[in-house]
């Protein structure tokens, strides 16, 4: 029997008969048993389900049945996605107890192909965070310092892959919470394109920059679980109606003749000297692979990190809104009058990073202010966007650092949100143009990940991966097990 691995090694490993999938669901539930109770990645844990699904497709495999591409392969949804019949909490206090009625439409597709869902995991209150340290119900550690942040909002998820706990994991990411984290715990990350996989079902931050998408070892993996979730959803509104490629053909290896920019403000930006070395020389490596690299500029970078925190609190305030005590999550008891249990609700429910995001969003839609900051804001999003385009007219792809520093100790930022705010500096113009973009490990620092980013044109996910793939192929980072998991990576892709 194997540990877990990748996808296409554990599905042969079960088409081969050397064990089961409900051998592989225990063997996990173990892994999580043994290491979680130093990561936290988990908020609920769904053991009875899992082992269902996992025999569910062991006896589909015994009918002879076709089973779909991810059949039997333990994985993790991060706690912000519905799920019909299990708490989705969003790791607040507001929705502790909340179980929906419906899935999310990424949940959906995943099931429909065979995946193994053996729980839900932890993250910064309704994803407003950049550490997993905003969780209403504990913080989550680093599987390769669990004194660490493993950065977030999809910190949960990132540690459970890092750790082996599962073999990939959902995230989303509104300004970097799919490839902050990534970066931070040495694994692949993608942001697809804004309306690339469907939102229905992701409880909302901020509508105009969510987007959900996978995190894993390998960025084999990552393409193997696009492949499932993403596609137009007459649900969701903003689901783009574009065909999907198929992406395993596209990791061939060759980056020959890709044009890559480097823009310069991506090294500026309070980026560490030695991240920024790792970076430029992961980069060195797809030039000596057959890409094309050569500086650019995108100009409106510096004013993307203060319009973000316009944009995104604006939107916040009106998704959170709903949370008023009256149709569902936490409600106050003695208030004198409906006012009153609002204000009670929320403010025992919520927590302070989103109280203050809330105010932040509500001071600046409000009347005369609007025009100052909400509409002023919008245009820089506008500036942004075209230096995206403009620089995606010459070059296939730009790099850059993921993150502008490693992981940081718990605790260590509490008191200086700006510092904080600025661990997603590289991350947040590409959700305020709708890009594509991944993480991928390129290196440490002081025994911890580094990441590189790659971003790419709208719904050009399969290039982003061609490139990420090469890059993998050529570097031995994404090898290194985490020190927590020391003795447990048997079977991995090592």
């Amino acid at each position: 029997m194997s540990s877990l691995g990748s996808i296409d090694r554990l599905a042969a490993g079960m088409a081969a008969g050397e064990f089961t999938a409900v051998e592989l669901a225990r063997e996990a539930l173990d892994r999580i048993a043994t290491l979680d109770g130093r990561l936290n990645s988990f908020v609920t844990l769904t053991p009875e389900r899992a082992l269902a699904q996992a025999e569910a497709v062991d006896n589909a495999r015994t009918r002879g049945e076709t089973l779909g591409p991810l059949a039997g392969i333990p994985m993790a949804l991060k706690d912000n996605l519905c799920t019909r019949g299990i708490l989705t909490t969003c790791s607040s206090r507001a929705l502790k107890n909340h179980v929906p009625p419906y899935d999310a439409t990424a949940w959906c597709r995943l099931e429909a192909a065979g995946a193994v869902l053996l729980g839900k995991t932890n993250l910064d209150e309704f994803a407003m965070g950049s550490s997993t340290e905003n969780s209403a119900f504990f913080p989550t550690g680093n599987p390769w310092d669990p004194g660490r942040v493993p950065g977030g909002s999809s910190g949960g998820s990132a540690a459970a892959v890092a750790s082996g706990e599962v073999v990939y994991a959902l995230g989303s990411d509104t300004g970097g919470s799919i490839r902050q984290p990534a970066a931070l715990t040495g694994v692949v990350g993608l942001k697809p394109t804004y309306g690339r996989v469907s939102r229905y079902g992701l409880v909302a931050f901020a509508s105009s920059l969510d987007q959900v998408g996978p995190l894993a070892r390998t960025v084999a993996d990552c393409a193997r679980v696009l492949q499932v979730i993403a596609g137009h959803d007459p649900l969701d509104s903003t689901s783009l109606p574009a065909a999907v490629p198929d992406y395993v053909p596209s990791l061939t290896g060759d980056v020959r003749g890709l044009k890559i920019g480097v823009p310069t403000e991506y090294f500026g930006m309070g980026v560490d000297p030695e991240v920024a070395s790792l970076v430029r020389a992961g980069i060195e490596v797809l030039a000596g692979l057959g890409a094309e690299v050569a500086e650019c500029s995108l100009p409106t970078t510096a004013h993307a990190l203060a319009a973000y925190y316009v944009l995104a609190p604006a939107e916040a305030s009106s998704n959170l809104a709903r949370y008023d005590g009256v149709s569902y999550g936490h409600r106050a008891t003695g208030g004198r009058d409906l006012e009153e249990l609002y204000t009670r609700s929320r403010q025992e429910g919520l927590g302070a990073e989103v109280k203050r995001r809330i105010m932040l969003g509500t001071y600046v839609l409000s009347r005369g202010y609007y025009d100052a900051y909400y509409l002023k804001a919008q245009r820089v999003r506008a500036l942004v966007s075209a230096d995206f385009e403009q620089a995606l007219g010459r070059f296939d792809l730009l790099a850059s650092p993921t993150s502008p520093e490693v992981a940081f100790a718990r605790g260590e930022r509490a008191g200086d949100l700006l510092r904080m705010y600025m661990a997603d500096a590289c991350t947040i113009p590409v959700n305020l143009a709708g890009l594509p973009a991944i993480s991928v490990p390129c290196g440490f620092s002081r025994g911890l990940p580094v990441g590189l980013q790659l971003i790419g044109r709208q719904l050009a996910e399969a290039t982003l991966l061609r490139a990420a793939h090469a890059y993998e192929a050529a570097t031995p980072q994404w090898r290194r097990v985490p020190p927590l998991a020391a003795g447990q990576e048997r079977g991995w892709e090592t």
